[in-house]
């Protein structure tokens, strides 16, 4: 029986790291993350009195950041939003352009990926605590740009932007971050292994 070769884990890595380092490899990660965060943004639920609808994007692009780290991370995102502004239907309820009120998020999904990967590479994906830390970082900074987007596109009051935009997913986003608390720290022990 064979298996992959995985190399060690060491300080500075990220899980993407771990596998044989090629162009070919970081182009696939990029090309999967952007994907991933295609496939995960189709499970929609509309949520009553607002645009957006609760997605799994959210976590796929916090996953895909922390996973592959800043530059992939970004890398995968900005693939993610360039492709469905150019029309891939790919965004959230299979929409795309830059016209959706929702598309600040996309943009804030974008800078929270590299953040959470630069979180990453200093070993914010290894504990339960910090990744619950780096994963609530990561949403504050998808709503931080998300709601004003929403807000101005709208025509909504600030307000009436953070009732329709950040209250109804707060919940779910608490959710999100639990399930990365248990995955990503899971993924080290494993790979220590």
């Amino acid at each position: 029986m064979s298996t992959a070769a995985v190399a060690p884990a060491r300080p500075g890595q990220v899980l993407a790291d771990l596998l044989p380092s090629s162009r070919v490899r970081d182009i696939a990660l990029v090309v999967g993350g952007a994907a991933l965060t295609g496939l995960a943004a189709q499970i929609a639920v509309p949520v009553p009195g607002s645009p957006v609808p609760v997605t799994g994007q959210t976590f796929a692009a916090l996953l895909v950041g922390t996973a592959l780290g800043a530059g992939r991370g970004f890398l995968s995102l900005a693939l993610y939003a360039i492709a469905g502004v150019a029309g891939v239907p790919w965004f959230a309820e299979g929409g795309s352009g830059a016209a959706a009120p929702s598309f600040g998020y996309i943009l804030g999904m974008l800078l929270a990926s590299t953040v959470v990967g630069a979180l990453a590479r200093r070993g914010a994906d290894r504990t339960m605590l910090r990744t619950a830390g780096a994963m609530l970082l990561g949403e504050a900074i998808i709503y931080a740009v998300g709601v004003p987007y929403l807000a101005l596109a709208t025509g909504m009051s600030a307000s009436a932007a953070v009732a329709a935009g950040l209250t109804p997913f707060l919940f779910g986003d608490a959710l999100k971050a639990a399930l990365a608390m248990g995955l990503l720290p899971t993924a080290w022990k494993l790979v220590k292994r």
